[in-house]
């Protein structure tokens, strides 16, 4: 019998939307095709997407940040490709395996001293489960805390750390013991905390949502809060990790040490899930603590070859093509040039960020007309102005973007980590055209802005 995944793609090339439609999400057909991002692509080359008709797309998505060294860089595929030709031994479960060792080695030499063991399973959300059951058994307490507008995955334990309600809304009670306080405010942290009865702090140096970025003293004060109180500080760097920022780890512009970090997405090279949680060994210990706990928590396919290999792989690309350093000289380079056009649009606000994870935020203007406008908006749907720019973007300029988050002015960057000076550029300036656009009232762009507006009520309604 022979099998072909290019014979499926020439059969059923045209059939994406029809399938997804029957069989899986159609709300996410409907919301793709509502603000004309129902694209068929075709192939993807590093930051470059190409749909059907040959056209190319900036991705400053990047899979949510999965794609980091870009898609289908030929040192991962190569990587995977020898992987499988290898007829390697792969999940012997009563084994260990040597590429999984290679990994862990390779990561903890990255990471603050302090962190000398790792623990690997298969996404973000899985990270953070694990660290909320570390965190439990080895400080024997059960509270956990987490930030306002945090986000931590959907799995039901993590879930239960989300600070967005619409994540958290119809889903029933929750892990229990898990309380928020307000990023970036320490009064708040010390307070949860002084009853010494909170096993986890899990924060992330950024927050994803919204690009919120803390102030200097914010993280390393966490540190010191929690060694004070006895709870493990738990850094979740699934989104800000493995150069995001222009660091290695966002944690290093704050020099701290966590007891655990999280991560995942970048470090799976676009290819295979991959996460895990780098620890204090007295973490490890205190979990695995005799041979018939060896097995207390893990999961099936952690540690399989792929996913390793994706991960050394990913890393030597890193260091080879000099990603981090990248990511902080033209990301920051971004963040200021839209900061230089400010001056001239009374609707931007500001871009923030480090590296390349960039927040561009929108403001209510104070001219009558558009301030007239962006109220109109904000009647119909809190943060509609932004896909006033996103989708411009998309369909003018073949730039993809999304909104930071739910009921927010933010548009959020999170391309990948090798953007050319020329990609810096065309950013920048199409950025400049699209917001010089929405300062024409009326306009065309203000003719989308009531369609939008037209949309959001209707929903409303239903």
């Amino acid at each position: 019998m022979t099998f072909s995944i290019a014979d499926l793609f020439s059969q059923h090339g045209e059939d994406k939307f029809t399938l997804h439609e029957k069989h899986l999400n159609n709300q996410m057909v409907r919301v793709l095709q509502t603000i004309g991002y129902d694209r068929t692509y075709k192939r993807a080359i590093g930051q470059y997407l190409y749909d059907d008709a040959g056209n190319e797309y900036l991705d400053l998505l990047s899979g949510f940040g999965v794609f980091a060294v870009g898609r289908n860089h030929p040192t991962i595929v190569k990587a995977l490709t020898e992987t499988l030709n290898l007829e390697l031994p792969n999940l012997v479960q009563m084994d260990v395996s040597l590429l999984s060792g290679l990994l862990a080695k390779e990561i903890l030499k990255t990471t603050p001293e302090n962190l000398d063991k790792m623990f690997f399973c298969n996404s973000g959300t899985e990270a953070v489960e694990a660290a909320i059951k570390f965190a439990r058994y080895t400080t024997k307490r059960d509270k956990i805390v987490f930030c306002e507008h945090g986000y931590h995955g959907l799995t039901m334990g993590s879930l239960s750390l989300n600070g967005e309600e619409i994540f958290r809304e119809g889903f029933g009670s929750l892990l229990p013991g898990c309380s928020s306080v307000p990023f970036n405010d320490l009064e708040a942290l010390e307070h949860a905390l002084k009853n010494k009865d909170v096993a986890a702090f899990i924060v992330e140096p950024i927050q994803g949502k919204g690009v919120n970025v803390p102030d200097d003293i914010y993280l390393p004060e966490v540190e010191k809060l929690c060694k004070k109180y006895g709870t493990l500080f738990v850094a979740d760097e699934v989104q800000t990790g493995l150069g995001r920022t222009g660091k290695f780890w966002a944690i290093e512009h704050w020099n701290v040490q966590p007891d655990m970090i999280c991560m995942a997405k970048a470090l799976s090279g676009g290819f295979v899930p991959v996460g895990g949680v780098a620890m204090t060994t007295k973490i490890m210990d205190t979990v695995f603590n005799r041979m018939d706990r060896a097995v207390v928590h893990g999961s099936t396919f952690s540690k399989n070859n792929m996913a390793m290999a994706a991960g050394l792989a990913t890393l030597e690309v890193m260091r080879a093509e000099k990603s981090v350093e990248n990511s902080a000289l033209i990301g920051n380079q971004i963040i200021s040039g839209i900061n230089a056009l400010a001056p001239k649009y009374e609707f931007l606000k500001e871009a923030r960020g480090k590296g390349m994870m960039i927040a561009i935020e929108f403001q209510s203007p104070k001219s009558l007309t558009l301030k007239a406008a962006w109220a109109m908006l904000e009647a119909a749907n809190k943060g509609l102005f932004c896909q006033m720019v996103t989708i411009p973007l998309f369909k003018e300029y073949h730039i993809l973007t999304q909104v930071a988050g739910h009921g927010m002015n933010v548009v959020k960057l999170l391309p990948p980590l090798n953007l050319s000076e020329k990609d810096r550029d065309y950013i920048i300036d199409s950025f400049d055209k699209v917001i010089a656009d929405t300062h024409q009232v009326p306009g065309s762009i203000w003719d989308l802005g009531k369609n939008l507006a037209s949309h959001a009520i209707k929903n409303k309604k239903k």
